[in-house]
């Protein structure tokens, strides 16, 4: 079947009415069990004799028959046909039957931008557009715009009314608004499309009748700073869709359909997720990275804040550089929607002792850790293990790290983060608690820790001196197990000292730093640090 065969059938059986009458019953009934109110609304179109008896208001209570029908009450083929409704020209009709894009010509790149609202879509999606030469084009503005153009219309009037009170809007509406705006531009180079999709169904919509994106945008913001930032541009913009219950209701939807929406997207290899917490620049140079990798692989690295974390030194002697705080897709469990939009993950991995491991090459960190791993049954993690484990993989993230790596630039370190609550989230259930070694490498990375995670019930620094740290890395040279020489070493320690005196002082403030005196045997020192372990239990 083709497809305007399958549409000559829905016509000819009147299904696009009848979902929109039981669209318009679930909008004003809100059942409790949809499934139930469905069932029962289909035994009812039974009992009438067929879909062709429906009408838009079967399924809605006398005393909420106020509300005008989605189209005016028309027929699937009328509404397509209509040239009374203002809203509905030949423009929509011809959208339905012909290619968006011209198929002759090269497409042009399409980026999707989603978040949460007030997650800061439209401002990224804008320093997207003017970086790369795109077409910016905001769903919300162009339904608000409808909204006001056709506001003596009744499909519209109904359609304000869902927007202010949080809703989505008709998913047909929107996608035929695209659609529209898309045939008018279609020389672009690129275009990047602000606040859609809302949910996996208007995914699948778009991908149907337009095209599958060449990369998404999750903007990953916290619930409460979402809430904050609302009812600050409600006071600054006075925006009908900023008022409190359209916000409670907006963030409460995104919450419900936030999950399976990057999961989708993860699942397709097209996502990529930001933290959005942070100050809107270094939002933006983590985005221009990521879509430089993505999609102009042969592009210079993107210029952007020098404000860039300090090396991270592994305790092989490598390199690994850590930046700003981009976060990619990861597993299904990885993402970050906010405290509580992950299913409870993020709740349960708070109930787990969290300990992290600070020290110099040479302090005994290694050693150290295996020994209370053995006596607490703690999951160790080590951040330069976790690296290279992925750059091991095939995954878009490893790629994404080595070609930031190869072009000489900083590996984000949200990717560093992303990597350790994915490890986390998989010992869940099967540890006693997390003993993170050699993080956080300096105060933002701890600061972003605790934010996204929790802040750690310990912080262990193991106090060891240079002479000292110098005297074994040499021993560990001459006897094979490492290829440091005095010059390397002086530059390991001095890279140490510089990142590490700072995290030191802000944990020693939060009264969670135990020092331990990292100079005496293993025995002595393990000592210590049960003591130090103990307290927290």
């Amino acid at each position: 079947m083709n497809t305007n065969d399958a549409k000559e059938y829905l016509a000819r059986r009147e299904i696009p009415l009848l979902f929109e009458s039981l669209l318009n019953g679930l909008m004003c009934s809100k059942p409790e069990d949809p499934v139930e109110y469905l069932e029962s609304c289909l035994q009812k179109v039974k009992e009438l004799g067929g879909c062709d008896k429906v009408k838009w208001d079967t399924f809605v209570s006398p005393e909420k028959k106020t509300l005008p029908p989605l189209n005016g009450g028309q027929s699937r083929r009328s509404f397509l046909r209509s040239e009374s409704d203002t809203d509905l020209s030949e423009t929509a009709e011809l959208i339905e039957e012909y290619e968006v894009f011209d198929p002759t010509r090269p497409r042009p790149k399409i980026i999707l931008v989603i978040g949460g609202p007030g997650s800061g879509k439209g401002t990224q999606s804008l320093k997207i557009a003017e970086r790369y030469g795109f077409q910016y084009i905001s769903v919300g503005e162009l339904l608000r715009k409808k909204i006001h153009s056709a506001s003596s219309n009744r499909k519209w009037s109904l359609i304000a009314k869902i927007i202010t009170t949080g809703e989505l809007a008709p998913q047909e509406t929107t996608i035929t608004e695209i659609k529209q705006k898309l045939m008018q531009i279609p020389d672009e180079e690129g275009i990047v499309i602000d606040g859609f999709p809302r949910d996996v169904a208007q995914a699948l919509s778009f991908e149907d009748q337009i095209c599958t994106p060449d990369l998404v945008v999750f903007l990953a913001c916290a619930n409460q700073r979402l809430k904050e930032r609302l009812l600050r541009r409600a006071e600054q913009q006075g925006r009908p869709d900023d008022n409190l219950k359209a916000t409670q209701r907006r963030l409460m939807n995104f919450k419900q359909n936030a999950a399976p929406l990057v999961k989708y997207f993860q699942e397709k290899g097209l996502i990529m997720t930001f933290d959005a917490d942070r100050d809107e620049d270094e939002v933006f140079y983590d985005i221009s990275v990521a879509v430089d990798s993505k999609l102009f692989p042969n592009k210079e690295a993107a210029a952007g804040s020098g404000d860039t974390d300090p090396s991270m030194m592994l305790d092989t002697g490598e390199v690994i550089d850590t930046g700003s705080d981009y976060e990619d897709q990861g597993d299904d469990q990885s993402n970050v929607f906010g405290e509580d939009t992950t299913g409870g993950v993020m709740e349960d991995l708070r109930k787990y002792k969290i300990i992290f491991m600070i020290g110099g090459p040479g302090s005994g960190k290694g050693t150290q850790c295996k020994k209370l791993v053995e006596k607490y049954g703690f999951t160790h993690l080590s951040t330069g293990e976790l690296l290279r484990n992925e750059l091991l993989s095939d995954s878009e993230r490893s790629r994404l790290i080595r070609d930031v790596m190869e072009r000489g630039d900083l590996v984000p370190s949200g990717i560093i983060l992303e990597l350790l609550r994915e490890a986390m989230v998989t010992s869940l259930g099967h540890t006693q608690g997390f003993l993170v070694n050699g993080y956080p490498r300096e105060v933002k990375q701890g600061e972003e820790f605790g934010r996204r995670i929790g802040d750690p019930h310990l912080v262990i620094c193991m106090d060891c001196s240079a002479d000292t740290m110098t005297s074994r890395l040499l021993q560990r040279s001459q006897s094979g197990r490492g290829t440091d020489s005095t010059a390397t070493i002086a530059k390991r320690l001095e890279a140490y000292y510089r990142a590490a005196i700072p995290v030191i002082a802000y944990y020693e403030k939060k009264t969670q730093l135990h020092k331990i005196n990292a100079e005496g045997t293993p025995e002595e020192v393990f000592l210590q640090l049960c003591t130090a372990v103990d307290s927290i239990f």
